[in-house]
């Protein structure tokens, strides 16, 4: 079982309800592995809100043993992606509407003020440097890949807050964008233009802050929170 679970793989292809591999892992550990396949099945709408997953049937498609699943789903419920049922699994939670507009508002209260204040004070050409995080996000948008755009757009805001200087506002933020983030509908359609288009966002957002141009930092920093996609 140790050489079996040095890697994550999928044997079945992608579909709901059964999340695949799509990415090589970003973690050592094998729960590491698992909590990031979990995630990205989250993201993509492999995962359908409502339906209970359990943890030997997660294992055996993942071709690991029960316990790093387990360990992972146990994680995600204290991050509030899955509700624990005794018994049976861990439930994929549902995001209502008013949930996710909670979760925009709470957002733009930490961020808005914080890049409005390193507006002021960054220099223009590190805002600049910056670009090539726009840039992957962009490409994944280009790619219609829902998941790897996901996790892009949190590196580009945890990149751009970390210019503040407060790892806790990365840390408390980076929680808030993941909730927001989980989960998409099984059969729900991921619009390609909806994700270029918030990801254009990013490129004007760097265009106003080398500019200085607070109003319009504020105002794409808030338009940016709300969910679109």
């Amino acid at each position: 079982m140790e050489q079996s679970e040095a890697h994550v793989a999928m044997e079945r292809p992608p579909s709901c309800g059964a999340p695949s591999a799509r990415r090589s892992p970003r973690r050592h550990s094998v729960r590491g592995q698992i909590l990031d396949a979990l995630r990205d099945a989250l993201a993509g709408g492999e995962l359908i809100p409502g339906e209970v997953y359990s943890a030997p049937v997660l294992a055996e498609r993942f071709g690991v043993s029960p316990t790093p699943v387990r360990e992972a789903m146990q994680q995600l419920a204290g991050e509030g992606a899955v509700e624990v049922v005794p018994n049976r699994g861990f439930r994929v939670a549902r995001r209502s509407e008013r949930e996710l507009a909670e979760l925009a508002e709470v957002r733009a209260l930490l961020e808005v003020p914080v890049l409005l204040s390193l507006a002021e004070v960054v220099a223009p050409e590190r805002w600049a440097g910056l670009r090539p995080f726009a840039e992957a996000t962009a490409a994944a948008a280009v790619r219609g890949d829902r998941a790897a755009y996901l996790e892009s757009d949190r590196t580009f805001h945890q990149t751009v807050l970390g210019l503040a200087g407060n790892q806790q506002l990365v840390i408390v933020t980076d929680d808030l964008h993941r909730r927001a983030q989980w989960p998409l509908a099984c059969g729900r359609t991921t619009r390609t233009a909806d994700l270029v288009a918030d990801a254009e966002e990013h490129m004007a957002l760097l265009d106003a802050l080398v500019a200085r141009d607070l109003d319009t930092v504020e105002y794409l920093t808030r338009a940016h929170f709300a969910p679109t996609v």
